[in-house]
């Protein structure tokens, strides 16, 4: 039997050497991220911020290897993706990633321990190994009561946190989470974040891309990103 508890784990390095992402060709061409080079170390506590259209979305699918640079390189602990496969790609997400979505992104007909569970199942385990994990990670964020509820019978904030155990089910290293308290009332918000800055705690790489300048202030490092520029709050994190 697997062991079902959080572990401590070194977040994920992620490397960019001058990363673009355009969509279209010639004149029709839209840069959306403009020659990115970056280093995000593990255990780091990022925040990603920008308006609307800045290139934020397309810097998380890149980090989250749902999407591919036109330009550059990206390694994730050393290894250069570039070249990597779908199928080799999906196993690297599958073991490494958790995401965090603002809409939660559960499956409405299924009870929150089966939306926890539904990774494990894609990474092998057997139907006790995932069932007992997904259990535990319940109880973990506060909703070891609400395991039988569908995600129409959950509260905005409880959703959230279902997303957030079915995100660390795998033990991912690195979390990405896209605007996870936009959808929140106050007091939800400051449960998610109480949430993200355990995992942080754990020794994931942890990167939130939000409007909320609460949010972002409690991030050990800060991305700005406009008309698809990426440039660092001066005085904050490492130097790359």
């Amino acid at each position: 039997m697997r062991d079902a508890t959080i572990r401590m784990a070194r977040g994920v390095r992620l490397d960019l050497v001058h990363v673009s992402r355009w969509y279209g060709e010639g004149q029709a061409r839209i840069a959306a991220l403009r020659d990115v080079s970056l280093v995000i170390h593990p255990g780091d506590l990022m925040a990603v911020v920008g308006p609307s259209g800045s290139g934020k979305s397309t810097l998380l699918q890149l980090l989250g290897l749902l999407d591919r640079s036109s330009e550059g390189a990206m390694s994730v602990d050393g290894r250069e993706v570039g070249g990597l496969d779908d199928r080799a790609l999906t196993r690297l997400r599958l073991e490494t990633i958790g995401f965090v979505f603002q809409r939660f992104h559960l499956l409405m007909g299924q009870t929150a321990i089966e939306n926890v569970a539904l990774p494990l199942e894609a990474a092998g385990w057997s139907v006790g190994e995932r069932y007992a994990r997904a259990a535990y990670l319940l109880d973990q964020v506060g909703l070891a009561h609400r395991m039988l509820a569908t995600p129409s019978q959950l509260s905005g904030g409880q959703r959230q946190r279902v997303a957030i155990a079915r995100a660390i089910a795998n033990d991912a290293r690195l979390i990405l989470a896209d605007e996870p308290t936009g959808a929140l009332h106050s007091e939800d918000k400051a449960g998610v974040v109480a949430l993200l800055q355990a995992m942080h705690a754990s020794g994931k790489t942890v990167v939130i891309v939000t409007h909320d300048e609460q949010i972002a202030a409690i991030c050990d490092r800060r991305l700005d990103i406009r008309d698809g520029l990426v440039t660092e709050a001066t005085g904050r994190g490492r130097a790359t």
